[in-house]
């Protein structure tokens, strides 16, 4: 089971026990076309495109969890360094949550 999930390298009074290496995890989402064509007409009347931002957001908590559930399978305890990727290709949106899996123990 996942413990600690942090951006940062090691948790403070906590130290790398062993290291997994990079797991990584996305949540994908076909683009609305709809959608689209109303902020891009949005846009052009000054409004802000919100719908772009949400759709990344809706995708970053199934991008951790599937994050979380490749570190377990590997056995770590833990996911240190995390980051977010967002990309747009063939009419869809991508959200990649990647990280180091380690196994932390505490600091006595």
């Amino acid at each position: 089971m996942i413990e600690n999930v942090v951006t940062f390298d090691e948790p403070k009074d906590y130290r790398s026990r062993r290291d997994f290496g990079c797991v990584s995890g996305t949540a994908s989402r076909p683009r609305n076309m709809l959608r689209s064509t109303f902020r891009s007409l949005g846009m052009l009347i000054g409004l802000a495109p919100v719908e772009s931002l949400s759709e990344a957001d809706e995708l970053r908590a199934p991008a951790l969890e599937a994050l979380l559930r490749n570190a377990g399978e590997v056995g770590a305890n833990a996911v240190v360094g995390v980051q977010f990727a967002i990309s747009e290709d063939e009419g869809a949106c991508n959200v990649t949550a990647y990280g180091r899996a380690v196994e932390l123990e505490a600091i006595a």
